[in-house]
């Protein structure tokens, strides 16, 4: 299924919808089709091309900052894909603190890992394992992770998301 980057009316990022529903929003007048996809929707007697980004007419007010979601997809995003002990492709996650030993499921204790160094490391933590975080986890702040941690960037949203670091590490 295909998405569509939603910009408030300020072009601020809004949130990530499926690009029919952009479409949707096209067509009744309450957004303006920015940059069109590679596909089209077909009518009966009519071709709309797919929209990939989309701004509102109206400007929406944002109630309170979005809270990232402790998630896998989203540890991976934070992480690069990447293993945080020995930098190879990551497979699951790994709480730095097992949590048999009271360390908590917090952004804060979770990292991504590889197969292998999470099997080596087991129930201890990573100095007993001789092992050594590449970074320190830490919550996500941006609001781009809580709108992209599930999946990669297209290039024609880059510019719109402000933060070329963060745009990076979300389409690894």
């Amino acid at each position: 299924m295909s998405r569509s980057l939603v910009l408030n009316a300020t072009y601020e990022p809004l949130c990530v919808v499926a690009s029919r529903r952009a479409l949707v929003l096209v067509l009744a007048e309450r957004a303006e089709m920015l940059h069109p996809g590679e596909g089209l929707y077909r009518s009966e007697r009519s071709m709309f091309p797919e929209p990939s980004v989309v701004r509102l007419c109206r400007y929406v007010k944002v109630p309170y900052q979005t809270r990232v979601a402790l998630n896998r997809g989203a540890v991976f995003a934070r992480d690069g894909h990447r293993c945080q002990y020995c930098g190879a492709a990551a497979e699951n996650i790994d709480h730095v603190v097992p949590r048999s030993r009271g360390g908590p499921h917090t952004w804060e204790n979770v990292v991504a890992a590889c197969r292998s160094c999470n099997s080596r490391k087991e129930d201890r933590t990573p100095h007993e394992a001789g092992f050594v975080l590449r970074s320190t986890p830490s919550q996500p702040r941006q609001r781009m992770w809580a709108l992209m941690a599930g999946g990669s960037v297209r290039p024609d949203w880059e510019q719109y998301l402000g933060s070329a670091p963060v745009a990076a590490a979300l389409s690894a």
